[in-house]
């Protein structure tokens, strides 16, 4: 307690030992700090300021520790300062603060890494955001390729660069364990000195500090992160330590995530090309055109299927297969690429359409598939100037023959379908195609593809044979084109069936002629 000169009055036990040299009469500022002696003068001037500082509580340390005043002036002058301790409640309030800062960068951290499936982008965004929040200087090092180490070096406050090392990572201390997957080593344990001249980024300086930790991937290290800080920096601490592994394992985890999608992407590309249909020309003077539409417009693959085998031997014909898997997306397509595979082994024998599809039956009922196909085979060969096709359906909509009047004729063909009853059966027939006439198959996601004026009509096989007489002298890569376009149209933005259709044409006999040798030529029949 002080009057209102500043002298001391009166002080407790625990004032006392507090402030060693005060005692009663003693001058306030000539005891205690300069920050409670000051707050004391405050009080005796009147107005606003004053007023603040009996209803704020001030606070500064001594002997090391804070302390919070809370004053209580009396009528005479005098001011009671009651101290309280506040160290271990602003010591919790700052530990408080800095983990919710660390909280918050590991929020966006993941969510920054966590954004992209690119490896590469993973270690700039590693290198970029451990630079900037925990070390002057960072680098992210993905596991070996080869003999070359794939590094991003970034500074606080730069752009990260990438770039590919030579060298033996356990003669960097703690590199060649991190990069393995085992623990890391204390950062006091490691001789900055020892940092290799790829380590330190140009225009850094002498090195103070190096952490290296793991960078933990799913089952296998995704890679190693380096921290580094300046001469004259404070060292790491074994706080800021463990921080920097739980970033290396969202940083690890990011990395290897993006490892994977790479490599299962990789994976499914070599896939993907297996299970396409082929891109479709002319094989043995007839022209053939295909188009496909998965039942997602997200997807590359689905259950229709079709496949041109040329001839071994010239003069012979070539064997044409199209078919729909019952079911749609990735189950259909296995068991489509299993059909296609068995078709193809069995081409020794294409000649006899009733053989292939029995076989095929026979070992669907043997595969721990559930699913079942329609199918139609067609052997194509060409006479002359005609083309003949001999047709068998296996429970598929029967292939229209398109003739150069305009007329659509429907194919004698019916069967059951494969993979369902112990037998298959099916009648085959033979059509002949004139220059300019076609064979056209396809599946039932075309004539049921659902939309039109009213949302909920079928296309139908009338609406395909009208199209199609419209199509009449059109090339097969026209035909199909045309076809798959006005079922697209119908079907608008609705869901629909994988949707597939191939064409067999007789190529027309033309002649080339022109006028003064100037003019564009034209095609005659």
């Amino acid at each position: 307690m002080a009057d209102a000169a500043g002298n001391l009055v009166q002080l407790n036990d625990a004032a006392a030992v507090l402030l060693p040299e005060a005692h009663p009469q003693a001058t306030l500022s000539d005891v205690a700090p300069a920050w409670l002696a000051s707050a004391h003068q405050a009080m005796r001037i009147p107005g606003p300021r004053a007023a603040q500082e009996q209803h704020e509580p001030l606070s500064g340390v001594i002997e090391g520790r804070r302390f919070e005043a809370h004053p209580s002036a009396r009528d005479d002058g005098t001011v009671a300062w009651w101290l309280v301790d506040d160290s271990d409640h602003q010591l919790a309030r700052e530990t408080l603060r800095m983990e919710r800062k660390r909280t918050s960068f590991l929020a966006q951290a993941s969510s920054a890494l966590l954004s992209s499936l690119n490896l590469a982008r993973c270690m700039e965004v590693t290198a970029q955001m451990a630079a900037e929040s925990l070390a002057d200087a960072a680098l992210a090092i993905a596991p070996a390729r080869g003999h070359r180490l794939p590094v991003v070096t970034c500074l606080r406050g730069g752009t990260p660069t990438t770039t590919q090392e030579v060298m033996d990572p356990d003669q960097v201390p703690g590199l060649g364990e991190a990069l393995r997957g085992f623990p890391p080593v204390p950062s006091r344990w490691i001789d900055p000195a020892a940092a290799p001249d790829w380590m330190i980024p140009e225009g850094f300086g002498p090195v103070g500090a190096i952490v290296i930790t793991p960078l933990p991937g799913h089952g296998v290290p995704a890679g190693a992160l380096v921290l580094l800080r300046e001469e004259g920096s404070t060292a790491f601490t074994d706080e800021e330590e463990v921080f920097a592994r739980l970033f290396a394992a969202r940083s690890g985890a990011a990395m290897s995530a993006a490892r994977l999608y790479a490599e299962q992407n990789a994976i499914t590309e070599v896939l993907m090309r297996e299970l396409l249909p082929p891109v479709l020309h002319q094989i043995s003077g007839v022209d053939f055109a295909g188009r496909y539409r998965p039942s997602a417009d997200h997807e590359r693959i689905g259950g229709d299927f079709y496949d041109v085998h040329p001839a071994a031997v010239e003069g012979e014909p070539a064997l044409v297969t199209l078919g729909d898997v019952a079911g749609k997306g990735l189950e259909a397509a296995v068991l489509t690429g299993k059909i296609r595979n068995t078709l193809h082994a069995l081409l020794p024998m294409a000649d006899d359409h009733q053989r292939m599809l029995s076989l095929l039956n026979t070992a669907l009922l043997n595969s721990h598939h559930a699913r079942f196909a329609t199918l139609v085979l067609a052997s194509v060969v060409r006479r002359g100037n005609e083309v003949q096709v001999r047709l068998t359906s296996a429970g598929h909509p029967s292939p229209l023959i398109v003739r150069r009047d305009g007329t659509v004729e429907e194919a004698d063909t019916r069967g059951t379908l494969v993979g369902a009853l112990p037998e298959a059966s099916a009648r085959t027939t033979t059509v002949t195609l004139a220059p300019g006439e076609s064979c056209v198959l396809y599946t039932d996601g075309i004539t049921e593809a659902r939309g039109g004026p009213l949302g909920d009509a079928q296309f139908g096989e009338q609406r395909l044979m009208h199209a199609l007489a419209g199509c009449a002298g059109m090339p097969a890569e026209g035909i199909v084109e045309h076809i798959q376009m006005l079922a697209s149209e119908w079907l608008g933005n609705r869901r629909h069936d994988d949707m597939a259709v191939l064409a067999i044409t007789a190529p027309r006999t033309h002649h080339l002629s022109a006028v003064d040798g100037h003019t564009r030529g034209r095609y005659t029949a």
